[in-house]
């Protein structure tokens, strides 16, 4: 069996991750400097970690296990700052969005670690076009067939999550017409996208011990998918949402991640969800934002991402922090994107705005 820590943390705490692209504060490229930004931080008293990603131009901050969102609000900008100031003392900036507005991906250097070497090695160009950026959430979960039974109750809604926090539309220095080039990127990993029609965690257990006992994977870790159990952790990991750059926003999407989690298992979130509706919707979210169109989780309707993002707030509003308040059902961050003339200044405005 898996080494499981579900029921350790209390319910529904919460630990967020960002990743934050590393730029030259001059000509705005992408460099790889991740280990200059450690060293100025390795005696630093932070509510939190901050730590390498697969590129030596990304720095990814965690915070620690946090009670509530108010706690999440707190550590994030903190966090963030610190980056930040080791950054510029070393004539760096940092850049919190989903995608680099003209660096290409397949030019940035691996962390010289082995988990990311082998990966690389491992997955070729898919893993080198991942120069993308996510806010991951954890939430606690009180046991694993909670943890697995919450994964099957939401995931009919994370195709919403995504085309409110689509934040990714340049890539490599193209407006692609995606509002979020990290979703389909990210799906080009092994075992990515949504998960598969597990019953229960017992079945996904097995499922992964069978392939890492016959050498198609190390451990559950290296499953990409939109949701996964982390049972070391003891947690559900929600991987669905484009990295935001308004700090304020990645505590608001944590807050809706834990509301949806908690309204799940407490009975407010009918199972829903047909097959193959999951990829249309996914698809429809990365390419429009809250201008998709998506397939309701009822199955019975075809509606306007807008109309049905407002539905879910609605939704998790008893259950949520206020926090959930500052994500607009109308507009995602890649509409800001938009706004810039070009690809560089679209960079300047990143980094401006990354800021806490």
């Amino acid at each position: 069996m898996i080494e499981a820590h579900f029921g350790e943390s209390a319910p529904f705490s919460l630990g967020v991750e960002e990743e934050l692209m590393i730029l030259d504060a001059e000509t705005l490229e992408q460099v790889g400097a991740v280990d200059r930004i450690l060293r100025r931080l390795e005696r630093r008293e932070l509510p939190g970690r901050v730590k390498t990603e697969l590129f030596a131009s990304i720095v990814e901050t965690n915070t620690g296990v946090c009670l509530d969102v108010a706690e999440v609000s707190g550590a994030l900008p903190e966090l963030r700052r610190a980056a930040l100031a080791a950054a510029a003392a070393e004539g760096l900036a940092l850049a919190a969005a989903a995608t680099h507005p003209f660096s290409r991906p397949e030019e940035q250097p691996i962390v010289e670690e082995e988990r990311y070497v082998t990966f690389a090695g491992y997955g070729g160009i898919s893993v080198r076009r991942q120069g993308v950026q996510g806010l991951h959430v954890h939430v606690g979960m009180p046991a694993a067939e909670d943890c697995w039974r919450c994964l099957r109750l939401i995931q009919p809604w994370l195709p919403v999550v995504l085309a409110l926090s689509a934040n990714s539309p340049w890539f490599a220095g193209a407006l692609t017409g995606m509002a979020s080039n990290r979703a389909p990127v990210l799906a080009e990993l092994p075992r990515a996208g949504g998960p598969p029609p597990f019953e229960t965690y017992a079945e996904w257990e097995a499922w992964v011990e069978r392939l890492v006992r016959l050498g198609a994977m190390e451990d559950s870790t290296r499953i990409w998918w939109d949701a996964r159990p982390h049972p070391g952790l003891g947690t559900l990991e929600v991987r669905i949402a484009d990295q935001p750059t308004d700090v304020r926003l990645s505590a608001a999407f944590a807050a809706l991640v834990q509301a949806l989690c908690i309204a799940s298992l407490d009975g407010a979130v009918a199972a829903g969800g047909q097959p193959g509706d999951y990829e249309q919707n996914r698809w429809s979210a990365a390419r429009f934002g809250p201008r998709a169109e998506l397939l309701h989780p009822n199955g019975r309707a075809y509606v306007p991402a807008a109309e049905l993002a407002a539905e879910l707030l609605d939704l998790v509003r008893p259950y949520a922090d206020p926090a959930i308040e500052r994500i607009d059902p109308s507009r995602c961050e890649a509409d800001l994107q938009l706004e810039a003339a070009d690809a560089r200044e679209a960079a300047a405005a990143l980094v401006a705005r990354t800021l806490t």
